[in-house]
């Protein structure tokens, strides 16, 4: 890089940066290190609320100070694995196989939920019947339903891209949801469809174009108070993208949003 390519201007309250720039790093390197250090804290996190015969009995407030920090590991770990799924697709990297998608949908839903919030881990832990799992999360708000004809229908995706763009619309709806989230699958014609929907701010129509870009959020709504980084909406459409699908989305501001999922049931590896 030369003196000359970067010159941020000191009176700009925000630095442009050129598209060319993150290009010299390799990121793919980056993400990779970053794996290693997040291992290791969570692995002595495991260790010191798993053995505390061997490391010493902890409090109440020890154990939960521990238990948010693992979620955190997790999700961490989340972030990186979605960077490396979006930078594989990008690369045209893919692993078809079969499997059931409404199989796997529940457990997207649950493995969000217990990296968001610790109530739903330790609640969620008790349970190991799908159908217990499933109304003990409508209870609290997260409908999940499935048409009869797609109960058993097998998909040859990319099942590992598949769980990383239906956890990011699933994380997207938690997270601005005011009660509800409601997820239902289909399938039709050899296509798989997932939507997901939240009673949330909504967007309005104008800013449709925009959810989807990287780094935008919508910020005109003052009801909405969590922010992230606005990546995983991005992520999930090129990953999508490069399945061969889109998503779509519907949305009024005031009136939540909803976010369809499209992918073919078999993956054509050659237009990918």
């Amino acid at each position: 890089m030369t003196k000359d390519t970067f010159k941020p201007d000191i009176d700009d309250a925000v630095c442009t940066i050129p598209d060319d720039f993150f290009k010299e790093i390799d990121v793919a390197f980056l993400i990779h290190e970053l794996k290693d250090p997040i291992a290791v804290i969570e692995t002595g996190v495991r260790s010191l609320l798993e053995k505390q015969s061997k490391f010493g009995q902890l409090s109440g407030r020890q154990e939960r100070t521990l238990k948010r920090a693992l979620r955190n590991c997790a999700k961490a770990r989340g972030m990186l694995h979605g960077l490396l799924e979006v930078g594989r697709s990008e690369s045209k990297q893919l692993l078809a196989c079969r499997f059931k998608p409404a199989g796997i949908i529940p457990e997207i839903l649950v493995e969000a939920l217990e990296a968001m919030f610790g109530k739903y881990s330790e609640a969620l832990s008790g349970l190991t019947h799908t159908d217990d799992i499933l109304h003990y999360l409508d209870t609290e708000g997260f409908n999940l339903t499935t048409a009869g004809r797609a109960r058993e229908a097998e998909a040859f995706q990319d099942e590992l891209k598949f769980r990383q763009i239906a956890g990011n619309l699933i994380k997207n709806a938690i997270h601005h949801r005011t009660e509800k989230v409601r997820i239902h699958f289909d399938v039709d014609n050899n296509w798989l469809c997932l939507e997901v929907a939240d009673d949330g701010p909504g967007i309005a129509p104008e800013h449709h174009g925009v959810v989807f870009q990287r780094y935008t959020q919508i910020r005109d709504s003052q009801a909405i108070t969590r922010r992230g980084h606005g990546l995983g909406l991005a992520g999930a459409y090129v990953i999508a993208r490069h399945l061969g699908g889109d998503i779509k989305i519907n949305s009024e501001r005031g009136k939540g949003a909803a976010f369809s999922l499209y992918l073919p049931m078999n993956l054509d590896c050659n237009r990918a």
